[in-house]
Formats: C-alpha cells, structure tokens, sequence
C-alpha cells in the first residue's frame, strides 16, 4: 500500500482510542473546502454550479483551522473547486502542518508546478492529483484538450522537488478495464505514491447524469479492473475498500467518517448529499439522523453509492474493529489480491460487537504499534494507557 508507516500509526491508533473509549462515531478525514470555484467545467462535477456570488467566496484561513479544531481527524483533504485558486492556501497548509494533520490537498495540476516554491515538502502534505484516465480519457472527463499533458508534467516537477504525490480517480460507466489497467502503470512510471480510485456516484449538480455507476456496475468494473492486479501496483487506500469495490468484501456506509466543511457551514450528512448545514461539529454528530443513510437504510438516494468518502471510513473500522476485517487486510497485504468473485450481498459485519479474541488481537496490535513508534521523534498520537487496555479487555 501507498501509505508511509508514520501515517498509518497515526491513523491506526487514533482509530484504536475511539474504540478503547468506547466511541462509536468519529471523524478520519475532515473534507474542508475553503472555496467551490474553479479553472475547468468538468462534466461530472457539480460544485462550480453555484451562482457567481457563491463562486467568488473564500473561507479565511482561521475558519479553515477552526474547522480542523473542531472536528479532530488526524487526516485533512482540501478538495474544490480548485484549492490552488485560494489566495491563502499556503497558509492553511502551513498551518495544518504545524498542527500534523496529514493533508491531502486535491488539485487538478494546472498551476501546482508554478505553486511549488510557496509549499515545503512535508511527509503531512500530499498532492492528489485528479486523473480520469489517460490522455483521451482524461481531456474529455475534464472537457478541455491538453490538460492531462500538464497534470503529467506537474507531478514529474512535484516528485523531482520530494513531494509526495498521489492521484485521484473516479471512474464511469464508459471505462474500460484493460485501458485502466494500462493507465496505473503510466501512473507508477511517473512515480506516485500511490493512486486512489472511485466509482462516480450520481452527484445530483452534475451537468452530465448519464455516466454515474449504478452498485451492479461498480461490482463488474472493479472485479475486472483488479482482478489479480501487479503487484508493482500501489493503491493510497485500504485493501478492504478494494476489496468491497470488487465484491470480496461486503460494508455499510459510514456516513460520518469524512464531515465536510465548507462556506456553508458542515454539511448533512456528507458532501454528496445536499440536505442542509449545521453550525458547528457537535450539532452535526448529534442532530443529524444518522441511521437514515446507507444502503441498508433503504434510502433511495444511497442505494448506489460506493465511493471512498463513505465506505473507505468503513473499512478501516473492519480492519480494526473486527477479526474478520483484520485477517482479510493482512492477507491482501502480504499476498496480494485474488481472482474477484463477488459476494455481493454477504452481510456487513457489526462494527459494535467485539469477541475476546478480537479484543485480544487489537491490544496486541496496539502494543506493536507503540512498540514500533518508540524512535519516532514525531509521533502525534499518543499509546493507550493501562485503564484504557483494562476497559478495552471488559468490553
């Protein structure tokens, strides 16, 4: 996987403490968006659909830290619109550093290259580059000829200067397996750290509703597209999200795993879903219905989704939050991914039920993992304590 061993300790123990305290939901990625302008007009993207009024606001950048006080992730993407249009972007991602949130800073490449001075490279700071595909695919996915040839170039600069740098994809309903196939070697060729991908979910601002994939069309996408990928492959996501996507691995939404903030305010209840705002995190968390989303609430609106601002939060619970989970997980990382064969409507597993021996295995995992972050001079999470270890083993 592409994701370097000071994250993951990050994100693994913060992740272990919300279940030692007995905390049933809670953010991973805090999705800030400080503006929804942007330099393209991509078909599928309905952000730049806001009136002109709209489109010319910033958040400032203290409202950005505000934001990140408040919701407490240890992970924070800065998606658009375009975040390299914000006058103050370089502040806000100073700013983050200093607070060792690990960013994800989303751009489509036309003016990272001539950004690269004002940024510090930083293991918290990844570029994620937005590529849907090669050059063809990519230019018409973003309506405009020559731009993934810029995005290319962008990334070869950003690796060159020691950037970590990861690409974005979202996939439709007219991709081709053996084509995508093709396009993550050119991706690894270019040096990435790793490539996340993502069904494209019918964004209700879209312009362009014909191209969304419905859940049966995801599952025979991605059970073509990964089945047995190489090896030289790195995914900058969980193996169980992969593995859902394919239809090895059956989970529920987690609808509050990645909150959005933007100019409205924090978004109910996530950013592909336009059903009001609230006016701080605990309001959000505690008013917002939660049990009316996912595809086993039987809301129309959410039958069909599949993508990682939902289901990725969902599979790092399994891995740590279920024995199941965390067997499967181990596996795909040390032998890889199989052949897909769907299990399609395999029951998702209680995230809230724990067994001796889970519980036993996660203290385990949490004693090496603090075992493993001793010489960190940086580690931003602290260990367990003794009474946590003690309530964990009674549960």
């Amino acid at each position: 996987m592409g994701v370097p061993v000071s994250q993951m300790w990050t994100v693994a123990s913060y992740v272990l403490r919300q279940k030692l305290r007995g905390v049933q939901r809670y953010p991973l990625v805090l999705m800030l968006e400080p503006l929804f302008r942007c330099n393209l007009a991509c078909a599928g993207c309905g952000k730049i659909q806001h009136p002109s009024s709209v489109l010319k606001r910033n958040l400032a950048a203290e409202e950005c830290f505000q934001a990140v006080e408040e919701c407490g992730a240890p992970m924070v993407s800065i998606p658009g619109g375009e975040p390299l249009l914000h006058p103050e972007i370089h502040e806000i991602v100073d700013g983050l550093v200093e607070r060792k949130k690990y960013i994800y800073l989303c751009t489509n490449a036309i003016l990272l290259e001539e950004h690269l001075d004002r940024f510090t490279p930083s293991k918290y700071l990844t570029f994620s580059v937005h590529l849907d595909g090669l050059q063809e695919e990519h230019d018409r996915a973003v309506c405009r000829d020559g731009i993934y040839e810029v995005a290319v170039c962008a990334i070869r600069k950003a690796v060159e200067r020691g950037f970590r740098v990861t690409t974005n994809t979202t996939l439709f309903n007219d991709a081709d397996p053996e084509m995508c196939r093709r396009f993550f070697d050119e991706l690894m060729e270019l040096g990435v750290e790793g490539m996340m991908v993502s069904p494209g979910y019918p964004y209700e601002k879209a312009p362009d509703q014909e191209r969304f994939l419905h859940r049966n069309e995801t599952l025979r996408l991605f059970g073509k597209l990964l089945d047995r990928p190489k090896r030289t492959w790195r995914f900058n996501q969980s193996p169980l999200f992969l593995e859902f996507l394919r239809g090895r691995f059956d989970l529920e939404c987690t609808p509050w795993g990645n909150p959005t903030y933007n100019l409205f305010g924090w978004q109910k209840p996530c950013y592909l879903l336009q059903e009001g705002y609230c006016g701080s995190f605990k309001e959000l968390m505690e008013t917002t219905d939660w049990d009316s989303y996912g595809r086993c609430s039987g809301n129309p609106k959410c039958t069909d989704c599949m993508v990682h601002s939902g289901y990725e939060p969902s599979a790092v619970a399994q891995t740590f939050g279920s024995l199941k989970g965390f067997l499967r997980t181990a596996k795909v990382t040390v032998f890889g991914f199989g052949p897909s064969r769907a299990i399609m409507d395999e029951p998702a597993a209680d995230l809230r039920r724990t067994s001796p021996q889970i519980d036993a295995a996660l203290v385990q995992l949490q004693e090496s993992l603090s075992s493993a972050t001793d010489s960190r001079e940086d580690a931003s999470a602290t260990p367990a304590s003794e009474a946590e270890v003690e309530l964990l083993s009674r549960s």
